[in-house]
């Protein structure tokens, strides 16, 4: 790779005469507006580029990403971003995206010392810490991906407890809130079934989604305990 990436900018020559050739007129129309439908909060990890999981083009997705897709009150700039695609963009679903084998809930699992994100994954080993009897009862293999499940739950309803979507939600406004995980291993999104369109919903979904997530790893556990006996 050279110094200056001039192999990143030529591509991106390359993606933008493809773009125009596909679509004529593609830019000068994005230039004028932007209105997604979705805003995506995802985790930071290479592996999971947003657009293109879901097949959508630039100006259909507003993105917000970060270690572990965590979603805390405190965290000014995942509130800024969340406030403008709501009050400003008008995004009528908030999509809350974890990934499977996510480095950065394997090391709030496992307390690992990485350096200073150890601070920021401190919320998700609050997730860990809350289900820790449940999780300590699965396989080890089953623990990341598990966490990853649950930590993508907790987020989401982070996400509809903020004072964004809570005003959203008390002035009338059409905003669903949805909890997804992408598998790494085959390029899948799953919903994970907590989805929330008004504060009375939260709860209820959350507890339904859980119940399901937890069934599911403990069949697979079950399963498996079962194949070594037989």
């Amino acid at each position: 790779m050279s110094t200056n990436l001039q192999e990143l900018l030529d591509s991106n020559k390359q993606w933008a005469a493809n773009t125009e050739a596909r679509e004529p007129g593609f830019f000068s129309r994005l230039l004028e507006q932007q209105t997604p439908q979705y805003l995506w909060i995802g985790c930071a990890d290479s592996r999971v580029p947003a657009n293109d999981l879901v097949n959508l083009l630039p100006g259909e997705l507003f993105v917000h990403r970060n270690v572990a897709n965590v979603v805390v009150h405190s965290d000014l700039n995942c509130l800024s971003v969340m406030q403008f695609a709501v009050d400003a963009l008008k995004v009528k679903h908030i999509i809350v995206v974890g990934h499977s084998n996510c480095g950065g809930v394997k090391a709030a699992l496992l307390d690992a010392r990485v350096g200073l994100v150890d601070n920021w994954l401190r919320h998700v080993q609050d997730v860990r810490n809350h289900h820790h009897e449940w999780l300590d009862q699965l396989q080890p293999e089953q623990r990341v991906n598990a966490l990853c499940e649950l930590n993508v739950l907790e987020q989401a309803r982070n996400a509809c407890q903020t004072t964004v979507v809570q005003d959203a939600w008390a002035r009338g406004q059409e905003v669903v809130v949805h909890g997804w995980v992408y598998g790494l291993h085959n390029g899948l999104l799953e919903d994970l079934a907590i989805t929330a369109a008004a504060a009375d919903e939260v709860a209820p979904a959350f507890q339904t989604a859980l119940r399901a997530v937890k069934r599911r790893y403990e069949q697979a556990r079950f399963s498996q305990l079962s194949s070594e006996a037989s």
